[in-house]
């Protein structure tokens, strides 16, 4: 009797827990099963200050990301998922004046205006602006540094469009 008790509940739980579908990811991301596309339109440059590379390297880096750590498949366009913008600001500003009216640091920033549409939820659709910095030495040329510090706001500026799109946060 306890053997086929047993079973039955074993039988029951075996069931129940095959029957469910959860949607879980180590990034954090909070996807619904239906959506299996995203498309990540070109995020063109228009800050007053003009750097050549920037609009590649951000639109690159936020696909890498969102196929990186999603399992959705990058199309051209109409996508369960979709991002465009664009680049509206690249700027340097001193930072930290010294005792001799000079700065010690300067300051990168980038901003990026999002679009953020999502076919399937329009509820999480989003248009806004988000912005990052890195501060370096002044006694520093902002060309011989100007790589990595992309590099380190893209990453921060991804990261954070990432989090609004697909975190829920």
């Amino acid at each position: 009797m306890i053997g086929k008790l047993t079973f039955i509940f074993t039988f029951i739980f075996l069931i129940g827990f095959t029957g469910c579908r959860i949607s879980y990811s180590f990034s954090g991301a909070s996807l619904s099963p239906e959506m299996k596309t995203i498309s990540v339109q070109f995020f063109p440059n228009q800050a007053p200050l003009f750097q050549p590379t920037l609009s590649t390297v951000f639109t690159e880096a936020l696909k890498n990301r969102m196929t990186s750590q999603t399992s959705l498949e990058l199309i051209t366009s109409s996508a369960d998922l979709d991002f465009q913008g664009e680049i509206t600001n690249y700027s340097t500003t001193p930072m930290a004046i010294q005792g001799n009216e000079t700065a010690g640091l300067n300051r990168l920033t980038i901003a990026v205006r999002v679009k953020f549409t999502n076919q399937k939820n329009p509820k999480l659709n989003f248009d806004k602006t988000f912005s990052q910095f890195s501060d370096y030495e002044s006694t520093k040329m902002l060309s011989s540094v100007e790589e990595d510090l992309i590099q380190q706001i893209v990453e921060k500026l991804t990261e954070d469009v990432f989090n609004a799109a697909l975190t829920n946060w």
